[in-house]
């Protein structure tokens, strides 16, 4: 994920840094000793709720055809699309897929290989930084910053650690990255927990965002666009699965490429 990039865009200066998407990840992971990844709707979401179920979640590119190979290598279980997933189920079979309301009713799984062209695309490239890589999303935002907390104070305090929160942000159908603004807040609720640490004005922003919102958080995530989207195509319940707040004490924390619970 390394590219050239102006030293200021890296936010060099800055112990916890914020930016969005896989090209602002690799700018602000660049000497980073964790990367926090926000995808609210919904790999983070799904990835928290998996691991809550004692689930490993393997992260993966999204529509990649070696994702099959990847998964059988690993003896996991590969996650479709919501609607493949869907189409599945009315021709009367089974499947696992991104929505977390269907990850919460899963059973029988024990590994799942996680593709999502956002989040799970970051978290997947981040694997190569040499960065610990944690899943936040706004049901496990306190226990992700009490992780974090802990982890500055314990191991890293003495030698600066540093602190890169990407929020995942969607894709428009060129391509080009869609800033999000559940991601901007999934972030934000992590990073205002985060204040008596050094924040970049970028992580800043993200926090106050968060403040904004928090009072009216359930109303605003389901009339977002990523709330509206998902409620129109009939996914209204993993809208309201993501909306809740401080739901869940588990962090996702990986490593060698593989999510697993942490408790905080």
């Amino acid at each position: 994920m390394t590219a050239p990039f102006w030293a200021a865009h890296r936010q060099l200066d800055h112990r916890v840094r914020f930016d969005w998407g896989p090209t602002g990840a690799a700018a602000i992971a660049e000497g980073a000793d964790v990367a926090v990844v926000v995808d609210v709707l919904s790999f983070t979401t799904t990835l928290c709720v998996a691991v809550e179920r004692g689930m490993t979640v393997l992260p993966y590119r999204w529509k990649d055809d070696g994702a099959a190979a990847y998964a059988e290598e690993r003896s996991a279980t590969l996650a479709v699309g919501r609607l493949e997933a869907r189409s599945l189920e009315d021709a009367g079979g089974t499947a696992v897929s991104l929505s977390p309301g269907a990850m919460s009713r899963a059973s029988g799984v024990d590994r799942v290989v996680l593709p999502s062209p956002n989040g799970s695309s970051i978290a997947f490239g981040l694997a190569d930084e040499g960065c610990v890589v944690l899943g936040a999303c706004l049901r496990n935002r306190t226990a992700v910053a009490r992780w974090l907390h802990e982890w500055l104070d314990e191991w890293l305090d003495d030698r600066g650690g540093t602190i890169a929160v990407v929020a995942a942000g969607e894709r428009w159908p060129d391509d080009s990255l869609r800033p999000a603004v559940e991601d901007l807040w999934g972030a934000g609720s992590v990073l205002a927990l985060l204040d008596d640490v050094t924040l970049s004005p970028e992580a800043r922003v993200a926090a106050d965002a968060f403040r904004a919102v928090e009072a009216t958080l359930d109303d605003a995530l389901r009339s977002c666009a990523s709330g509206g989207e998902l409620a129109d195509a009939g996914f209204a319940e993993d809208v309201d699965v993501a909306a809740q707040l401080d739901a869940s004490h588990v962090v996702p924390v990986m490593d060698e490429g593989e999510f697993r619970a942490n408790l905080a």
